[in-house]
Formats: structure tokens, C-alpha cells, sequence
């Protein structure tokens, strides 16, 4: 096994981004559930990241998603995340819930919409300049229904026109990080339907362009492991969006489907450099949170992804090379087994204790009177939701 040392201190610089969008209300295209004591505003979205941040220690940051979470002032909910002990993570656009972007946006046939949702974009990096973030993050819905609906390659110029147009615009140490998602809600073609697709068109716009690995938008079988080892080798990993599913984009909680999946992806992670203290991988929970309680849900996902860290850790790589120089197809196999079967939720909860963290993030919580005090304090008014 390595040095229990060794892991214990990547694991204190283990940073984990939750999303504004998870703390309140959500759901499916059936409904969204109604739960006491949701954030009525983006405020309150961030004085309950702090809560996970509080109880975990390595949640420092939350990512917004505009416009759900448009403030008339965003230098000032910078300065509330910071008076909360947390900060302003990365910026989400939305080109995806106007009616105008029915036939798309960036890519769509209709210059003024293209005009539209590009504003958007750059709207997205100017409160990037308010806040201090570093990351803008683009997903699009863009794509067609049906064949001949509308000209492929084409559609492709038009995404890297409007890709163009807001790399452009970043500065200092500004990224643009492009997701992708094989299918829904465009079902004959996704404009940008997967890992080489994005790669593509990050390569060509430069070095601060990188390929956002959201865990949920792949094909049942596909090897992720092997996209996220990819990318890393071409340093163009930029972020991981970290979910579960069991049969397509579920957004349950990661780790929640298939823990094994995730810790084979933390070890290339491990493997390609991605904990080292110069890296630039963010790794960021995108969940949209359905039955379960809003921050007990974030902290026990980033728990999720803390143990898959710590096991990957663990991982003996000088035997694990040594194994696979031999050609030993089993004792290979049996050095990555014997890391995941480990528990290490002792190692964790005393490395909490070090920090001094309660042991147990969940019971913590649940012992602090938070969710009563919301419940109480929130009654009434506008809850934030899924979308809102």
C-alpha cells in the first residue's frame, strides 16, 4: 500500500465544488418536490454551501448558474460567500430555457438568436470578472430532432464562430471549460455529443480551452476512466462534473451507482497528476438532488468522492507496475482490489479529527439545529428551484 502519510496529505488539499443549483428544490420533467427550508435566493444558496463546507472542510467553493442566480450586484454575493467562508466557483451559462432556443442557440440558423445566446456567454464572463471566478462552463442543448433538419457541419462553424468570440474575451487566468452529453434534449444529433468533439474544438481556441468530464453523460459501458486518462495526458482535462447514473443523465448523487466506477477514475486521476498542488482539474458536484435532503445530500457526495480519492491513494504503483511489466494480468488486478477494498473511513475520520473536524460530517450536521433553524428562518416567500 503507499505511504499512509503520503495520503493523508493530498487528501488535506482535496478541494470539491458543490452547485447552487443543488440546494434547491428539484426534481424530473414530472415534478420538482417542495422541501422546508430551501434558499429563497442565491444568498442563502451559498450560506448553505458553507454548511458542507463547514462539516467536510474541502468544499470551499460553489458554482452559480446564470440566470437562476442573477443578483442585481455581484460583487456583493462575492463578498457574502466570503463573509461565510466560502467563494464564487465557476460561472454556468444558460443557452437552454428560452423559447428562442428552440432550433439552438450558438449553433442555431438564426443569426439574431446566435447574437442572443453569445451575449449571454459574455455576459457569463463579465460577473466572472465581478466575482474573481476563474472557470466559465458551457453546456448546450444545441442539436436536431430529425435528419435534414438542419446542416451539420455547419452547425459546427457556428459553434466554433461563437466559441471564438467569448474565448476572446477571457482574461488573465480565465478558462473556458466545454461539457458534453451524447444525447437529450436534441436526440439525432447533439452538437456536441462527446469528449473528442469538445476536445476538438478546445484544442483548436488554446491552452485555457479544457473538456469538462460530467460523469452522467456517457453511454451505459463507455470507459470513462480511459477519457479522463486521455485527457490528463493532453493536459486537457479542465473540470469533472461529478453525478451518478444508472441509465442515462439520472444526476443522482455520485458514487451512488457504481462507487467501483468512480474510484477507477480517481486512480487515473492519481495517475495522470490530477491532485498534484499545481494542478488546474476542478472537481465539481453536479446534482440535481430529488427525494434527498438539499446539504445532507452534498455532504454525503462529497464524502463519496473523498473515500474514491483516499482508496485511489492507496494504490501501490510500484506494485502496480512491477505487476504489469511482468504481464501478471491478476496480481495487476489484485493491487487496484486491494486498495478500493480497503476502509478508509477510520483514515478520514482521523484526518477530520487533525483539522479539526467533527469525525462524522452527517451526524455532525444533524447535531447542529441547522436544518431546524432554515426550516423556521425560510418559512414563506419564493423558494429557489431547479431552474429558478
Amino acid at each position: 500500500m503507499a505511504s499512509t502519510t503520503a495520503v493523508r496529505a493530498a487528501l488535506k488539499t482535496q478541494r470539491i465544488e458543490t452547485p447552487s443549483w443543488a440546494y434547491g428544490n428539484s426534481g424530473t420533467r414530472f415534478k420538482v418536490f417542495a422541501q422546508q427550508g430551501v434558499p429563497r435566493d442565491p444568498f442563502e444558496k451559498l450560506a448553505d454551501a458553507a454548511r458542507v463546507h463547514a462539516f467536510t472542510g474541502i468544499a470551499p467553493s460553489v458554482s452559480l448558474h446564470i440566470p437562476w442566480d442573477r443578483v442585481d450586484d455581484f460583487t456583493a454575493l462575492a463578498e457574502h460567500a466570503d463573509d461565510h467562508g466560502v467563494t464564487v466557483g465557476a460561472i454556468n451559462s444558460n443557452v437552454f430555457q428560452d423559447d428562442d432556443y428552440m432550433l439552438g442557440s450558438v449553433t442555431n440558423p438564426d443569426p439574431r438568436i446566435r447574437r442572443k445566446a453569445i451575449d449571454h456567454l459574455l455576459e457569463c464572463v463579465d460577473i466572472m470578472d465581478a466575482t474573481g471566478s476563474r472557470d466559465l462552463k458551457l453546456w448546450f442543448s444545441d442539436g436536431t430532432n430529425y435528419p435534414g433538419q438542419d446542416d451539420i457541419r455547419a452547425r459546427q462553424d457556428r459553434l466554433a464562430e461563437a466559441l471564438a468570440q467569448v474565448y476572446a474575451r477571457l482574461s488573465g487566468e480565465q478558462r473556458m471549460i466545454l461539457e458534453y452529453k451524447f444525447f437529450e434534449p436534441a436526440f439525432y444529433t447533439t452538437d456536441v455529443p462527446d469528449w473528442g468533439t469538445a476536445y476538438a474544438h478546445c484544442l483548436k481556441l488554446g491552452e485555457r480551452a479544457k473538456v469538462v468530464v460530467d460523469t452522467g453523460h456517457h453511454a451505459p459501458g463507455t470507459n470513462i476512466e480511459f477519457i479522463v486518462a486521455l485527457l490528463l495526458r493532453e493536459d486537457k482535462l479542465g473540470a469533472f462534473d461529478f453525478n451518478s447514473r444508472f441509465y442515462a443523465d439520472d444526476d443522482l448523487m455520485v458514487g451512488a451507482a457504481d462507487p467501483f466506477q468512480l474510484f477507477r477514475i480517481m486512480h487515473e486521476v492519481v495517475r495522470g497528476g490530477g491532485l498534484d498542488a499545481d494542478t488546474e482539474v476542478a472537481f465539481m458536484l453536479d446534482q440535481c438532488h430529488n427525494i434527498e435532503p438539499k446539504i445532507p445530500g452534498q455532504i454525503r457526495s462529497v464524502m463519496n468522492v473523498q473515500e474514491a480519492t483516499a482508496k485511489a491513494l492507496l494504490v501501490d504503483a510500484e506494485a502496480l507496475e512491477a505487476a504489469q511489466r511482468a504481464g501478471d494480468v491478476l496480481g495487476a488486478n489484485a493491487v487496484l482490489m486491494d486498495a478500493y477494498n480497503t476502509d478508509v473511513r477510520p483514515l478520514l475520520a482521523d484526518l477530520r479529527g487533525e483539522l479539526g473536524l467533527a469525525p462524522d460530517p452527517m451526524a455532525a450536521y444533524a447535531a447542529s439545529g441547522y436544518a431546524e433553524r432554515i426550516r423556521a428562518e425560510r418559512a414563506g416567500g419564493t423558494q429557489a428551484g431547479w431552474g429558478a
